[in-house]
């Protein structure tokens, strides 16, 4: 593992919620951290999180849940009016989904991106309009506990942005309070060979707007490049993105221009085996970590091996998972996972979030194995603190 400091952690497994509903299941957890906003000092937690309807991908609008006790107990979910469907003239259905919070300490806001979709009345995504699938935002103010309504994110002229999605991706705040969002983008949704591009923006607390852009990143296989997710450790930006076939990963030294992608490996040069599904990173000050699915857990009966769900250290030079480092933060019960979310909460632990996926619409019913649609929040205990979290985070 060459000159590779390892990092030790431990995970502990908590049920934020259980639900079988014939009418939808529970997914898209993803949480973000509000520091002093809970009980003794601590963070309270906002977990967004979304219901999927009758066909896949279909949502409904924004629910939240909360704990101001690290998880102990927890409210909602809480339908959030301000963030619900909009039709327009045409009853067409107007939702965000693919929803990733985070907090934007300069404005004192969290702020949540994701993509906005155009829907029919039985759940098919629409491009019936030039730049129908565009990137929405919103902000909670925790002084108010008021929500904000979507907002649209304006996209720079050119047919490659008719298709432009922030979406089940891990953005950044920088020092002075300007993000870094990363962004698929392509000519339309339904011929797409999606490139990726890391964007600059500012927030005033109210609007999001883009400053620079920088290189684009391409690969012609399979729907391109996707769902791109960005942390920033030891002076550099990483950038792990979706493919078809393979999961990626490039690195940047000032978070706009990356070096060429390369597909993620173990330390030994065999493949990761994440494919077709979404990769989230977890940065901690002596240490970065992915979280993936992959092939080779004896889990080909899950679709796409998408269960169980690993984290393991990532060797920051050579671009590799280590193999010897990696431990299942949520297990395979006989239920597809992904489309989850991983945050900093304390110095002390970070969250990663996922749901089953159990819809009795698509005849997915619980297994022998304990399988529920469990809204699950995998508690990654740190050996050390994490340095990079400041004391108002606890």
């Amino acid at each position: 593992m060459g000159d590779v400091s390892i990092l030790d952690f431990k995970v502990k497994l908590d049920v934020a919620l259980q639900e079988v509903n014939p009418e939808y299941c529970w997914f898209h957890p993803r949480a973000a951290a509000v520091p002093g906003r809970g009980k003794r000092g601590q963070p309270a937690v906002i977990m967004t999180i979304q219901q999927e309807l009758s066909a896949s991908d279909f949502y409904s609008g924004l629910y939240y849940m909360r704990t101001d006790d690290l998880g102990q107990t927890w409210s909602g979910p809480t339908e959030i009016p301000e963030l619900a469907w909009r039709h327009d003239a045409n009853g067409v259905i107007i939702a965000v989904a693919d929803v990733t919070p985070g907090w934007h300490e300069a404005t004192g806001k969290v702020l949540a991106i994701g993509a906005q979709v155009r829907y029919s009345s039985d759940g098919r995504q629409l491009m019936d309009i030039q730049r129908a699938h565009e990137t929405a935002y919103a902000s909670f103010d925790p002084k108010t506990n008021q929500w904000s309504h979507w907002q649209a994110i304006e996209m720079p002229p050119g047919e490659q942005f008719n298709f432009a999605r922030n979406a089940c991706g891990q953005w950044l705040v920088e020092p002075h309070g300007t993000l870094l969002v990363p962004f698929y983008h392509g000519r339309t949704a339904s011929d797409l060979c999606a490139s990726v591009t890391v964007f600059r923006c500012t927030f005033d607390g109210s609007e999001l707007k883009i400053l620079e852009q920088g290189n684009t990143l391409k690969l012609n296989v399979q729907r391109g490049l996707t769902e791109p997710s960005l942390a920033h450790y030891d002076g550099r930006y990483y950038l792990t993105l979706r493919n078809d076939v393979k999961g990626y990963v490039t690195v940047s030294d000032d978070g706009l221009q990356y070096e060429p992608i390369r597909p993620w490996t173990f330390d030994d040069g065999s493949e990761l085996g994440s494919y077709n599904t979404q990769q989230h990173w977890l940065a901690h000050s002596d240490g970065l970590f992915l979280c993936y699915t992959r092939r080779g857990a004896n889990n080909d009966h899950i679709t796409r091996n998408r269960a169980p769900l690993f984290m393991a250290q990532v060797d920051p030079q050579q671009l590799c998972v280590m193999r010897d480092t990696e431990q299942i933060l949520v297990p395979e019960r006989g239920l597809m996972l992904g489309n989850f979310g991983a945050a900093p909460i304390t110095a002390d632990e970070s969250w990663v979030t996922d749901s089953e996926y159990l819809s009795l619409k698509h005849d997915i019913v619980p297994t022998a194995n304990g399988g529920n649609g469990s809204t699950f929040v995998a508690r990654v205990l740190w050996e050390k603190l994490n340095l990079t979290l400041t004391d108002s985070t606890g």
